[in-house]
């Protein structure tokens, strides 16, 4: 490809040099570059890609994409626009020949159940025989390859990349998850999505969005921008009803002229529940698809997973799925991991491993699990340090509230010091009444018995006072990390797994 090609897929502000060159590569790191590359300049919430602009010069890249000139080497070849991410995007897709113009597409955004409406999504499409491919907060994978993922949604030039690479080895579908931080930096520019799905939102990322509004404005562009720029000949937009952010994204989205599916628990929406039962195997029973009704049975714990059930089924409606295919795609999906993830165990005792790290999300889970529990209910959780400070009382005091026994602890305390995050959690659980036990040694054997918090900065041992003070009928639910296999602590990454801990301190117990 020569560079002159590029030129029109974004609004160029000014340029310089030889256009007639080869294209040998696109890349936003400059260690990456080699001779014939081009380096886009990204701006970065650290590093400015600007400042690197010498190094790619160095290493050969045949041009620099910017958005700020500066004083170059002579017959440096530069082109500057508004925003280096989104010409970044439309050159990537071009680059590698726009797969997913040829794959039929769903984006997944929203705060709490993409990862597990993904899966759903994906097993539909393998129970339609669509060969699906995944691209989400897990894992990415297709066929038999799996690549771990680094972050939900991947830069623009390494998803182009890895569409690239799915459309070859025979993939025909992607599922994947759009974060907010992908649509407001363009991660997904260039690409044809055929159905977006709107989960739901509340608060998150507060750390890296001004506000509420800002976070929703940033979670619409999915369905306001990046769809109907969409070259796909039917776009669809599939919304949960019941969040009042998605009665307004129903509105927006039909100003944009996107078919709708909407889904939800109440009657009015397009996909709801006729008939459902919830207990520890999972989830049976009816859902109603605009004047037809499908039975359904999943192994999926929890009431709401319902939503997220309905929510995939709406993506299946939008490529006009049998109910046959559906059905097969709940049923084949046995579990997600980190959501609600069972630690097996003879002690009688229903140990859990969840990703919620929100307000929402745990509220959610600990009413889930609530019914579900003949005895007491523990929640071991913390708060990641680094990130957003109002949502730390709030879930303690729902924790509080919703729990018999709530042990705080560390979660990702990064840069910040442990101590104050649970401070910070404690203010919330103190606020409901709830009254702080003392850590084992127990003077009175009884005190365990009571309902309260303790406080165990050391997760591992959290986890571990929690599972030897368990009794039989009780629930353990382990929050914050789910399938997430590190802890950092400081700037430095260690591994650290809920579910090993968990597993290592229950066969433990067994054995002494």
């Amino acid at each position: 490809m020569r560079l002159g090609e590029f030129l029109p897929l974004h609004e160029i502000e000014d340029s310089e040099g030889d256009f007639d060159q080869e294209v040998t590569g696109l890349t936003y790191d400059s260690r990456d570059v080699t001779r014939g590359k081009v380096f886009f300049a990204v701006s970065g919430e650290k590093l400015d890609g600007h400042d690197f602009v010498p190094e790619g010069l160095k290493r050969g890249a045949v041009a620099v994409v910017v958005e700020r000139k500066a004083a170059w080497p002579v017959g440096t070849t530069w082109i500057r626009v508004n925003n280096v991410r989104a010409a970044m995007g439309s050159w990537g897709a071009h680059f590698f020949g726009r797969p997913s113009s040829r794959l039929k597409l769903v984006g997944i955004t929203g705060t709490n159940g993409k990862t597990t409406t993904a899966f759903l999504v994906e097993s539909m499409l393998s129970a339609a025989g669509w060969n699906p491919g995944l691209v989400g907060t897990i894992i990415y994978r297709y066929q038999e390859k799996e690549i771990a993922a680094h972050h939900t949604t991947p830069e623009s030039l390494d998803l182009q990349a890895l569409l690239a690479d799915m459309e070859r080895a025979g993939i025909k579908s992607v599922v994947m998850e759009v974060s907010s931080h992908a649509l407001v930096q363009e991660r997904v520019r260039g690409i044809d999505f055929d159905v977006g799905l709107f989960t739901n939102l509340s608060r998150d990322h507060l750390d890296y969005h001004v506000d509420m509004n800002d976070y929703f404005s940033a979670k619409s562009r999915l369905f306001t921008d990046y769809l109907p720029r969409s070259a796909k000949s039917e776009k669809t937009a599939v919304i949960h009803g019941d969040d009042p952010r998605g009665q307004e994204l129903i509105s927006r989205s039909q100003r944009a002229g996107l078919t709708i599916w909407s889904y939800g628990r109440n009657e009015k929406w397009d996909i709801h529940p006729l008939e459902v039962e919830s207990d520890v195997h999972g989830l049976r029973g009816k859902i109603h698809v605009r004047g037809n009704v499908i039975n359904f049975s999943s192994r999926l714990i929890g009431s709401y997973n319902l939503e997220n059930i309905l929510g995939a089924v709406g993506a299946a409606c939008a490529f006009k799925f049998p109910p046959d295919a559906i059905r097969a795609g709940i049923e084949r999906l046995s579990n997600v991991p980190g959501r609600l993830e069972k630690i097996e165990n003879d002690r009688g005792v229903a140990v859990l491993v969840d990703y919620a790290h929100t307000p929402d999300a745990l509220e959610k889970v600990l009413r889930a699990v609530r019914p579900l529990t003949q005895g007491r209910l523990f929640v071991v959780f913390g708060c990641g340090g680094d990130r957003d400070r109002g949502k730390r009382p709030l879930m303690g005091e729902i924790a509080a509230r919703l729990s018999d026994l709530v042990v705080l602890t560390s979660d990702n305390p990064r840069t910040e010091e442990p101590g104050r995050i649970l401070v910070e959690i404690e203010t919330g659980v103190r606020k409901s009444g709830c009254a702080r036990l003392e850590l084992p040694p127990f003077r009175d054997a009884q005190q365990a018995l009571h309902r309260g918090y303790v406080i165990e900065e050391d997760r591992r041992k959290a986890i571990a006072w929690a599972l030897n003070w368990a009794r039989r009928g009780d629930a353990v639910v382990i929050a914050g990390k789910g399938h997430e296999d590190y802890q950092i602590l400081g700037t430095k990454k260690i591994h650290f797994d809920d579910r090993e801990v968990a597993r290592a301190e229950l066969s433990r117990s067994d054995e002494a």
